[in-house]
């Protein structure tokens, strides 16, 4: 069954103070490169959900083997990122979305978000000590209702709605909680991981 990964990297990083997603972990690697390397991994196809004027973020992901989309619907929020990624792969037979901003969650974390939806889970997420994280799987049923989302709350009313169809792992990967807005931020998760 292919599947697809959808990595959401429009945000515009108001908080941050310039583009956070281009900024280097202490390993010199970008913070976008390290969220994107461990989905890319894991999934048959990898789709980069990008603004039309983030020409270094979409060359480097390019670089990274991702097929960038770009949708200038992408200042309405994550929703909207979100239906544009899904829009550019209706072929996928299930979608493992990411966060561009999260870059401590293990491959680990992803292969079992595919593994069980390549075993017919309907919606999968991962939970750290009882918190539900990062990436979220979906099968190809719930396609039309990701493909219309709007606004800045992303697939959440979806889990909400479809909650009896959600299979939710326990992951000793605390990176699924950790996504980073501030260089502050960042400083702090670097010392944490």
């Amino acid at each position: 069954m292919p599947i697809t990964g959808i990595l959401l990297a429009a945000g515009y990083s108001r908080r941050f103070g310039c583009d956070k997603l281009l900024y280097s972990l202490n390993d010199g690697t970008p913070i976008v490169q390290a969220s994107a390397r461990p989905l890319k991994m894991t999934v048959d196809h990898a789709v980069a959900v990008v603004r039309p004027d983030s020409i270094a973020l979409a060359n480097l992901l390019r670089e990274e083997g991702f097929e960038v989309v770009t949708d200038a619907n992408t200042v309405n929020g994550m929703g909207a990122s979100l239906a544009c990624g899904i829009r550019a792969s209706r072929e996928a037979q299930a979608w493992v979305i990411a966060l561009a901003d999260m870059p401590f969650i293990q491959t680990a974390t992803f292969q079992t978000v595919v593994n069980l939806l390549r075993q017919g889970a309907g919606i999968v997420a991962p939970q750290y000590r009882g918190r539900r994280g990062h990436p979220v799987g979906f099968q190809q049923s719930f396609g039309e209702a990701l493909s219309t989302l709007t606004g800045d709350v992303g697939a959440k009313v979806l889990l909400e709605r479809f909650q009896s169809q959600l299979t939710v792992f326990s992951c000793e990967d605390r990176g699924i909680l950790c996504d980073i807005d501030t260089p502050q931020e960042c400083k702090l998760s670097l010392a944490f991981h």
